[in-house]
């Protein structure tokens, strides 16, 4: 396998815990209960710092170091997918994208745990434990607030059907797919996809909430080659924004 190949693999999925780390760190402050608001605020900086050590791995392959690769690219050269970088819109929504993102990692994280690259095993099993946690907070809340009331489930029902179609971009293939996967490194994305389809439909189940036909759901892809939406941009710059300022700066 291609250092280069390597390297996608670790920027898709740096990126993703970057973006998706800030997006769930607007939440504090102003989560819906004071607990939930601490739990959530505390996961997004898990995700941030499982991005972390992704960055760490790509600059022991000769890339910069994380700060500069996180805080100076613009958005058409981040490699996350698109759904991550989407506004945290209603509580419904965020939570919904947390549980969903959440389980695609954990299975992403267990596979990559029996990865004959070393190096990247030991960091898919360290951080294997940490996901797991945030897959049961996820699906404890999923069921409490699915079967709340009817309104409750109408909404989380609703964020569902919009989110699936950019869920499914987080398995958009790379271009390094088939390489990766004869090397052993992972099954691949389609392999991450089937067993996240059975994963969540039974928490789903539980929840009362339906699944589509998968059949009529259209992926949301590009964001692993560049392509985002208008909120990615403003996304980076305010994140970057004191580390745009004074780059040197020893804190």
């Amino acid at each position: 396998m291609t250092e280069e190949a390597l390297k996608d693999l670790l920027y898709k999925i740096a990126d993703d815990l970057l973006i998706l780390g800030h997006r769930n760190s607007e939440w504090t402050g102003v989560g819906p209960l004071l607990e939930e608001d601490i739990a959530f605020s505390s996961m997004a900086q898990d995700k941030v710092g499982q991005s972390l050590a992704f960055y760490n791995l790509l600059h022991e392959l000769g890339e910069q170091d994380p700060d500069t690769v996180a805080f100076t690219r613009n958005a058409d050269q981040f490699h996350n997918s698109q759904f991550v970088e989407l506004p945290i819109g209603e509580y419904d929504f965020s939570l919904i994208r947390h549980f969903l993102f959440d389980h695609a990692d954990y299975i992403r994280f267990s596979m990559l745990a029996d990865c004959p690259i070393e190096e990247v095993a030991q960091v898919a099993r360290k951080l294997k434990g940490e996901i797991k946690y945030h897959v049961m907070h996820a699906n404890t809340w999923i069921k409490q607030l699915a079967t709340a009331n009817e309104e409750a489930h109408e909404r989380l029902q609703k964020s569902l059907d919009e989110a699936l179609p950019y869920a499914l971009g987080v398995f958009e293939p790379s271009k390094f797919e088939n390489e990766i996967i004869e090397a052993g490194v992972y099954p691949g994305e389609k392999a991450i996809e089937e067993q996240w389809k059975e994963n969540i439909a039974i928490v789903l189940e539980q929840a009362g909430l339906k699944l589509p036909d998968w059949d009529t759901v259209k992926p949301v892809y590009g964001g692993r080659y560049g392509k985002h939406t208008e909120h990615l941009q403003p996304l980076v710059e305010e994140m970057s924004e004191v580390f745009r300022v004074d780059p040197s700066a020893d804190w």
